[in-house]
């Protein structure tokens, strides 16, 4: 290949669906915008609630929008401490385990109708199986600190993983019956009505999953900032406490984009302008919803304070896993009278 040939060959790869949808968009990219404006949303919001301001002294003229660019910015210089008693390959390997799987489920995300970094028909446990997997690299991050708080943080992490997971996976099978396909395009596709109208319970369910798979509140119990300090995060600092810090938004965000395919009609209305421009880019209003989705998860914060950890799995057993598989008795029921 000659050097003319080189710059359209890169520009091919970089548009093709397996390399923008996890890398550009909704993937890594995208994601970090996110996380850099929900973590300032959130912040606001709750100042706003609780009669404050809010991060203002960096861009105070745009209402501090630049503050997470300047906490990720001291994050990156600062010194990065390897404590003397902590199991130094898996400290240094968990957290780029950590977010090796929370990047995955992009792979598996479709952006648009034809659209798909990897087209599965079982794209939806797929990207299900990659981010319930984050929970064991948090483990291994509290085993390996070899600190009191971190260990306690990591065994909160298995427990909450056990109760949440299933509430998840069973609320998302429900839809999956209920469309009659595991492949999130193929969802979207037959959604004559958005999924939350066809299965409200299922739509619940899986929304208070995932809120305690992302572990945000009322569920940071991993974290128990007031108690355990950081949880498995205690013992990390610089950017790798940063990515830990990350990780939570970054789940969220993943798990919103697939609320939104299976309840909220995904990208539709498409706007096709955009698709005959490029595909990848017209599924705008996929993002929409599901930043929608994350800043009202961010205002439960304001609203809701913090279970306790036998109360979430209480909750999470007793309550959200019998309401789970009343979905799947629903979506069944709805199948089979031929609703869908």
């Amino acid at each position: 290949m000659d050097v003319a040939g080189v710059l359209p060959w890169v520009l091919r790869l970089l548009l093709s669906p397996q390399v923008f949808a996890p890398v550009v968009f909704p993937g890594l990219a995208t994601a970090l915008v996110v996380l850099l404006t929900v973590i300032w949303a959130e912040r606001k919001i709750a100042a706003r609630v609780q009669m404050r301001v809010g991060p203002l002294y960096v861009t105070r003229r745009l209402g501090g929008v630049l503050q997470m660019l300047a906490d990720g910015t001291r994050y990156m210089f600062q010194e990065f401490i390897i404590p003397v008693t902590a199991d130094r390959v898996p400290f240094l390997f968990a957290p780029i385990l950590a977010l090796t799987l929370a990047i995955i489920p992009f792979a598996f995300i479709p952006s648009a109708p034809g659209f798909s970094p990897i087209k599965s028909p079982y794209s939806l446990p797929a990207a299900l199986a990659a981010i319930s997997a984050i929970p064991l690299s948090v483990l291994l991050m509290g085993w390996a600190s070899n600190n009191k708080f971190a260990i306690q943080g990591a065994v909160r992490e298995a427990f909450m993983g056990l109760a949440y997971e299933a509430v998840v996976f069973i609320s998302a099978l429900s839809m999956g019956v209920l469309y009659g396909t595991l492949d999130l395009e193929e969802a979207v596709a037959r959604q004559w009505l958005p999924g939350i109208v066809l299965n409200p319970v299922a739509a619940f369910t899986f929304f208070v999953g995932m809120v305690m798979s992302a572990g945000r509140l009322p569920f940071d119990i991993v974290e128990g900032e007031q108690e355990i300090v950081a949880g498995p995060f205690v013992e990390y600092s610089g950017i790798i406490f940063g990515i830990g810090m990350g990780l939570a938004y970054l789940k969220l965000y993943s798990l919103s984009l697939l609320y939104t395919l299976l309840f909220l009609s995904g990208w539709e209305p498409l706007v096709a302008p955009l698709y005959s421009v490029y595909p990848g880019i017209a599924g705008i209003f996929l993002f929409v919803k599901a930043y929608l989705l994350m800043l009202f998860v961010a205002f439960l914060r304001s609203v809701y304070g913090r279970y306790r950890l036998d109360q979430a799995l209480r909750a999470g057993w007793r309550v959200f896993l019998p309401l789970s598989l009343i979905s799947l008795l629903i979506s069944v029921v709805v199948k089979v009278v031929g609703c869908v």
